[in-house]
């Protein structure tokens, strides 16, 4: 089960840094960043390690099952953002 960000992300890349498969987007060397209302993780690419988790300052990052009920929908935001992100069908 995959790792979401909610929405107290404040785009700290803190869990950027600290990912060993690179699945968290975008970076702080993405063009998009400095727009970036939150970050991302993508589901296809994550390996369920929790380091992120363990460095995010605001406590956004949540397996996919633990989500508070009103953030639900946070876990198909990010699938859509990485969707996106390789022209799928949405």
């Amino acid at each position: 089960m995959a790792y979401v960000i909610g929405p107290p992300c404040v785009a700290d890349y803190s869990c950027v840094e600290i990912c060993p498969v690179d699945c968290i987007s975008p970076g702080p060397n993405e063009t998009s960043f400095d727009q970036a209302e939150q970050l991302y993780i993508d589901p296809e690419v994550c390996i369920d390690c929790g380091a992120c988790v363990k460095v995010c300052p605001v406590l956004a990052i949540f397996e996919a099952g633990t989500l508070p009920e009103k953030w639900r929908h946070y876990e198909e935001i990010n699938r859509d953002y990485f969707r996106e992100a390789r022209h799928e069908p949405v």
